[in-house]
């Protein structure tokens, strides 16, 4: 069997978490939603799927003492930071070749650290079946999220022909990806039972995902591979890594490979699945106060509904008269907004950048 392996991208800045996510310590790092960080969380669902050895974090250089501090069970070697972000083309580009030069031969998953799954056992035998369709052809293999509402946050995919079952799970045909739709489009998605949700999640040969880069995003394949020739030729890995990543083309790897390329094919998910993106998607896993209103920390609700609260043990927050808020409380700076402006927190962080005084609430 071919050596396996994990890859968890972690670098995300959350900051449609703002004030708890920070760039330091954003959102995977943080318990948004349960008792522990999301990167731990999703480190817990992978113990009998690969080694531990096996767990590689990428990360970047703001968050690696943060990181470090969240997987202290993880060697050193295993948690790359990026010099900077570059999208998850670049990202997956760089793990490929860390486990490379681990294994040739090998397979690996590339998955994201701040997704919500409760049924572990139900995850591992997905990407089991996803790691074996992946070793069986040179395929590139998406998991496919059956979806449970029209959302429109999420981008989906259209599945193809079936193509039998692997360790009890469906795989199809990608017929194709499609952004976030409309209301009515993402209805009519749900009610054909032809489509997934995409999450973002992928299993892929070493050999497989290098001559997709070839064929697909044939500059960051020419990058990575001279990035790789330095490295073999001696160079220190961290002078390298900086020389080469920042001149990366900034591309998705769903833009740049997956929505281009003919031989995807998506395993049908059965376990549950939250991508917690901002504070109303937190809600959902947070403790009821009724008429709700929710809360994680101290909070008081005198007359109003739908409300959403943040704070910690030690100080209270207190909403009167207050509908459909989101209220965030810590240390150096306070939230509110309505839930439905939740998504312009990211505009918010945005203003801090340009603003010297208020940089350090970066």
């Amino acid at each position: 069997m071919k050596d396996r392996y994990v890859v968890i991208m972690a670098g995300g800045r959350g900051e449609r978490f703002w004030p708890e996510s920070r760039l330091r310590r954003p959102k995977q790092l943080l318990p948004i939603a349960g008792e522990e960080a999301m990167l731990t969380q999703t480190l817990n669902r992978l113990p009998g799927l690969v080694p531990l050895e096996n767990t590689l974090v990428l990360t970047n250089r703001e968050q690696i003492d943060s990181v470090r501090e969240v997987c202290p069970s993880l060697p050193a070697e295993n948690i790359i930071a990026e010099p900077e972000g570059r999208d998850t083309a670049a990202a997956v580009g760089l793990a490929t070749l860390m486990v490379k030069r681990r294994s040739a031969d090998a397979s690996l998953a590339m998955l994201p650290a701040d997704h919500v799954i409760a049924n572990h056992e139900r995850f591992r035998a997905v990407l089991e079946a996803a790691f074996l369709a992946a070793e069986q052809d040179p395929v590139l293999v998406t998991i496919g999220i059956v979806p449970t509402e029209p959302a429109t946050g999420y981008g989906y995919i259209q599945k193809g022909e079936p193509m039998g079952d692997l360790n009890g799970r469906s795989l199809f045909a990608v017929r194709r990806f499609v952004e976030k739709p409309d209301l009515e489009t993402a209805r009519k998605y749900l009610d054909s039972g032809d489509f997934f949700w995409n999450g973002g999640m992928f299993v892929w040969q070493v050999s497989t995902i290098e001559r997709a880069f070839e064929e697909h995003a044939p500059e960051l394949r020419k990058a990575f591979v001279e990035l790789e020739a330095d490295m073999i030729e001696g160079g220190d890995f961290e002078t390298v890594l900086s020389r080469h990543f920042p001149k990366l083309p900034r591309i998705s790897v769903d833009f740049a490979i997956m929505e281009k390329a003919r031989n995807v094919v998506t395993v049908s998910a059965d376990f549950d699945w939250d991508d917690v993106g901002a504070w109303p998607a937190a809600a959902r896993h947070m403790n009821p106060m009724g008429e709700g209103n929710v809360s994680r920390g101290r909070a008081l609700v005198e007359n109003g509904s739908g409300n959403i609260i943040v704070s910690d043990p030690d100080h209270l927050v207190a909403l009167v008269g207050c509908d459909n808020l989101v209220v965030v409380h810590t240390d150096d700076a306070t939230l509110v907004c309505p839930k439905g402006e939740s998504q312009r927190i990211k505009d918010l962080v945005k203003r801090l950048g340009r603003n010297p005084v208020d940089r350090e609430l970066l």
